[in-house]
């Protein structure tokens, strides 16, 4: 029996479905199922193996506790709502409206979909960054619009300007930036935003940002980078829908719980398909989120600069391996090159490696349209959002890797 309907365009957009007509899993099930069945160390997918902070985690159990177990309003709870508009208040100098300007949602992944399916008609274009977290291209084709791409090179993984500026046209309905960057943990610089904001406003577009690793980002002062929303900047806001969430920085990314922030408008029009996805959602854990986002300073660089000596743990390994290593800006992913291994298709190699190293990973590749993966054929994405002991263990196997 054929199974026709919409589920085809949204696998083709994510580049799941083959020319066939066979629809694959995803690369990020397929190692993690390879990992298990080897008994590799997962470093594949991009999900913590210990738990947030204590204060968050027991604000959860207390709201259970309290009753908070049925539908929370449409928009969010009021405790969560007014904890994000403190939040871009407190760490960006926005001034946000809780009850106008701020919806709740079944995490980013929600909320990029409901973006996608409220502000684009068929026809339209979608501009984002290359690799591109594969719900990008599944959404944007569900929704019958035009995916178009700027190149990440290595080793900054930076768009170019020029290119950019080529890209976006009076076509463009949504620039989707997604900064710090999966999967390369690249930043965007100011005048990379700045330029954004110039084209959104040149051609009548929209900005959407993924920050969801915006606490996650690495050094301070002349070395290093920080995270500037776009809609933080001269004329951002009023073109801008900021989506974020509570799953990275507070290792928490089972519970789903993610935002919008939006002019009202705008955040009505997302709205009024968001209430006919999921409706609303985890009801004691909207409150737990509220309580990480009033964590002291010392929490929110404590885990930036704890992910930093983990990259550097692993990246030590993968270097001493033979592996050419990209140094991450920021996140959860450090993005290695194994050409200098004799290494021709990662895809390839990432189902070997297991075998090869005890370790899994994914390649770049799966992040890339076939037509544009040339310059990312022998790059591998690996997690580091995992216990140090684990890290120390992945690497030390990683630097013994022999080929033959």
């Amino acid at each position: 029996m054929s199974v026709r309907g919409s589920w085809e365009r949204a696998a083709r957009g994510a580049m799941l479905l083959g020319g066939d007509g066979e629809l694959r899993q995803t690369i990020f099930g397929e190692m993690s199922a390879l990992a298990a069945s080897t008994g590799a160390i997962n470093l594949g997918q991009g999900f913590p193996d210990e738990d947030g902070p204590i204060e968050v985690l027991d604000a959860a159990r207390q709201a259970i506790r309290d009753g908070a177990n049925q539908y929370p309003p449409a928009l969010g709870m009021p405790v969560l709502r007014e904890a994000i508009a403190a939040h871009q208040q407190r760490f960006y100098g926005l001034r946000v409206d809780a009850d106008r300007q701020v919806l709740v949602t079944a995490g980013a992944t929600e909320a990029l979909a409901a973006t996608i399916l409220a502000l684009t008609e068929e026809g339209d274009e979608v501009l984002t960054l290359e690799p591109f977290y594969d719900a990008y291209g599944a959404m944007i084709a569900f929704g019958k619009s035009t995916h178009v791409t700027v190149p990440l090179r290595a080793p900054e993984f930076l768009p170019d300007h020029d290119d950019l500026r080529a890209a976006v046209t009076d076509r463009t309905r949504l620039i989707l930036i997604n900064s710090p960057h999966n999967p390369t943990g690249s930043v965007l610089p100011r005048e990379t935003l700045e330029l954004i904001i110039a084209l959104a406003y040149e051609h009548d577009a929209l900005i959407v940002t993924d920050e969801v690793y915006e606490h996650l980002t690495f050094g301070q002062g002349e070395a290093g980078v920080e995270h500037i929303p776009i809609s933080s900047l001269p004329g951002g806001f009023d073109r801008t829908i900021t989506i974020s969430s509570g799953g990275k920085t507070f290792s928490t990314t089972g519970w789903k719980i993610g935002w919008i922030i939006a002019p009202q408008p705008i955040l009505q029009a997302i709205l009024a398909v968001k209430q006919y996805l999921t409706y609303v959602n985890g009801a004691p854990f909207q409150p737990a989120i509220a309580v990480g986002l009033g964590l002291p300073d010392e929490f929110f660089s404590g885990v930036a600069s704890t992910l930093k000596r983990k990259s550097e743990i692993l990246s030590d390994g993968l270097t001493s391996a033979g592996f050419t290593v990209s140094t991450p800006q920021a996140g959860y992913f450090v993005i290695a090159d194994a050409s200098a291994l004799g290494v021709s298709d990662a895809a390839e190699f990432c189902r070997a490696l297991p075998s090869l190293a005890g370790v899994a990973a994914v390649p770049v590749s799966a992040f890339v349209h076939p037509e544009r993966r040339k310059g990312f054929e022998t790059l591998l994405r690996f997690a580091f959002c995992k216990k140090i002991d684990v890290l120390e263990r992945a690497a030390a196997q990683l630097a013994e890797l022999r080929l033959t």
